[in-house]
């Protein structure tokens, strides 16, 4: 069993910093070799491109762009009637990608609209997000990827599932959000190795208040990272949690892990040095 690959989440991690460049080259010296983002657009891409270049960092998953945020929007993929501006996104996302040569971009389903009912728009909502992901499948290559919250399309991993197998194509993935699958659903052991084909991509944070792993909380992640790597997940997985105090004091957990696995993996970093 080879040991896992973690990365920052640069949209939760280093937020004591204020730009993303500063963040990867935060990243890059706390140990980490790979990074990855929400929404990143409003950075400049050249500064990103030599952030990139100087710290050697990998940069593993974006998200498409979320529409208005301020009106409560958390993606477009599954939204009906917002199918041009989707597509838009997507074009953004696929250029910026290949500029940090990032391999994997998060198709955003986006939330059941405002005062509308779930039960009333599923099936509509559901439809149009398939037609987004076909036409978004003849455009990408890797993965797609997904999370949730209440007001979410996607409320449970079976839903997501059942939707990438109605789409048919299989460059398209799902993503295992740990935060969001336990509260959705739990049974983790269960859905990891039930979904473990078609998983491309992890994310953790501790539940239920979504700090790092090693907080109190419900999830048992010794176990968890026990069990991928008895399932053989290669892929990276991306810490997006939200520290309690800065960043770099609440990597203890990751130091622990690297110190224990640094023999297994010779492509794991030692640990870096404490604050």
């Amino acid at each position: 069993m080879s040991s896992l690959k973690f990365c920052a989440n640069l949209s939760w991690m280093f937020t004591e910093l204020q730009g993303f460049p500063q963040r990867m080259y935060a990243a890059a010296a706390a140990g980490f070799q790979a990074v990855e983002a929400a929404w990143i657009y409003d950075a400049d891409i050249n500064e990103l491109k030599e952030a990139k270049r100087r710290t050697g960092l990998r940069v593993v998953v974006i998200n498409t762009p979320p529409g208005n945020i301020k009106a409560g929007e958390l993606g477009l993929g599954a939204v009906p009637g917002r199918q041009a501006e989707f597509r838009r996104g997507l074009e953004s996302a696929v250029m910026l990608a290949k500029a940090l040569d990032c391999s994997r971009i998060h198709l955003m389903a986006g939330r059941v609209p405002p005062g509308m009912d779930r039960a009333c728009i599923a099936m509509e909502m559901e439809a149009t997000f398939i037609d987004n992901l076909k036409f978004a499948a003849d455009v990408l290559s890797k993965d797609i990827l997904w999370i949730t919250d209440p007001q979410y399309f996607l409320d449970t991993p079976h839903q997501a599932a059942a939707i990438l197998h109605k789409v048919g194509h299989s460059n398209m993935k799902l993503q295992m959000d740990i935060f969001h699958w336990q509260i959705m659903d739990g049974n983790l052991t269960q859905n990891i190795q039930k979904y473990f084909p078609i998983i491309g991509h992890v994310q953790i944070a501790q539940v239920p208040d979504r700090n790092e792993p090693d907080s109190s909380g419900e999830v048992n992640f010794p176990y968890l990272f026990d069990l991928l790597e008895t399932v053989g997940y290669k892929g990276y997985i991306g810490c997006e949690y939200k520290p309690n105090s800065t960043t770099e004091a609440g990597l203890g957990w990751l130091r622990e892990y690297w110190n224990n696995h640094k023999t297994k993996d010779a492509g794991v970093p030692s640990c870096p040095s404490d604050p």
